[in-house]
């Protein structure tokens, strides 16, 4: 197996993880603003890693002069995967499980490489930075247009009950909308041209952990100067209906994070760094801790040759599986009670130690997730007229 895609699924398999312990972990705790430290770290994080990772697979299972040579094909494998992703997505919001279920909004974002598929590393690049400076500003400018959201969960329900509205979470006002997530595809597309290109080597990785690790910790500073000051303090209460002497309260929410979106009040929100908020200063954060955690994970796979490295990594090849029979484990009463209850640390762990030993054993015995095989197959059946050594899949 391909080191570089190790790196990748090690990646993921953290992105995987975390989701895990941003679900279950306790949020309340003895970290800064009452919040657990667990669930700091890994809050808002985790989910954009796996956006990443999901732009720099994209470009990876479609390599530049493939889709220059057929771009129709890979367009439609683009499409198919999206539909398939988002409507399992629907499925696994209809019971109720307690989770804000990504998938339909990865669907929808898929669609957004659509018109930049052939794009080479450098304009990639640059459009994941203007994309991030300038989708929070147009986010603060739809949103008093759109109807307020429901945070109802996408789902088939949704869906044939309320179809313009969930249009309009899904883009803009949303858990995960894509109107600013696609920041973090573009992000990891672009990463995943210069894999392509120069491959893993210190070269590459050198700079992604340097540029990923400076503009998380350069976000974070600018956030924690920013919420010094007593006029932007003022203004991001009053934005939410509190007084000047409810900062405390409004710090604990702010570290619990927000459900997609920033308040539409202050435009100081823009610089204001809380998970989920999809502000400028959390798309910088969380693009930058991803790019980070990506460098590092390529950097110990070639670097620590002696480790089983497909085995440890092994869930990152399955997490359509996993985080598909997570949800569905939380929608049954086995969530609530028991050894994978939420909320509990033995739930953290039974959770993690399974997909774990699940991902072990499907490397072991050199099989795919059974979602990874289906979506994979019904995609691959696509296949490019004149597209010479293309993969069909980036494993």
């Amino acid at each position: 197996m391909n080191g570089r895609l190790v790196g990748v699924d090690l990646a993921r398999t953290l992105a995987l993880l975390g989701m895990f312990a941003a679900h279950l972990a306790e949020q309340e705790g003895a970290g800064p603003g009452g919040v657990s430290p667990l669930f700091q770290v890994v809050a808002g994080r985790s989910s954009a890693l796996f956006a990443v990772l999901a732009g720099v697979s994209l470009v990876l299972a479609a390599p530049r002069e493939a889709v220059l040579a057929d771009p129709g094909a890979y367009r439609r494998r683009i499409l198919v995967r999206s539909s398939l992703v988002g409507g399992l997505g629907l499925v696994l919001g209809t019971p109720s499980s307690g989770i804000a279920v990504i998938l339909t909004y990865y669907g929808v974002l898929f669609c957004s490489a659509l018109p930049v598929l052939s794009w080479r590393a450098r304009p990639l690049a640059l459009l994941a930075l203007a994309w991030g400076v300038a989708s929070p500003v147009a986010s603060l400018l739809l949103r008093p247009l759109l109807p307020d959201p429901t945070l109802a969960v996408p789902s088939l329900t949704t869906l044939l009950t309320q179809p313009v509205q969930l249009l309009g979470e899904l883009l803009v006002t949303g858990y995960y909308p894509v109107l600013t997530w696609a920041t973090y595809l573009f992000a990891g597309m672009a990463v995943g041209r210069v894999l392509q290109a120069r491959g893993d080597g210190a070269r590459v990785t050198r700079p992604l952990v340097l540029a990923g690790g400076g503009l998380a910790v350069l976000a974070l500073a600018a956030s924690a100067l920013l919420t010094r000051t007593e006029q932007v303090r003022t203004s991001l209460l009053a934005s939410v209906g509190l007084g000047p002497g409810d900062w405390a309260l409004l710090d604990h929410e702010r570290r619990l994070g927000f459900y997609g979106v920033f308040p539409e009040g202050s435009a100081w929100w823009l610089g204001v760094w809380a998970p989920h908020s999809g502000s400028v200063v959390d798309l910088a954060h969380t693009t930058g801790s991803a790019l980070l955690v990506l460098g590092c994970c390529l950097v110990l796979v070639r670097t620590l040759t002696a480790l089983p490295w497909p085995l440890l990594a092994g869930a990152g090849r399955a997490t359509l599986t996993l985080y598909s029979a997570h949800v569905i484990l939380l929608a049954t009463p086995l969530g609530d009670e028991g050894v994978f209850a939420r909320h509990t640390s033995t739930g953290l762990l039974a959770h993690s130690l399974v997909a774990l030993l699940v991902g072990a054993a499907l490397v072991a015995g050199h099989r795919r997730g059974p979602l990874e095989a289906l979506v994979g197959g019904v995609v691959s059946s696509i296949r490019p007229t004149s597209a010479p050594g293309a993969p069909s899949s980036p494993r």
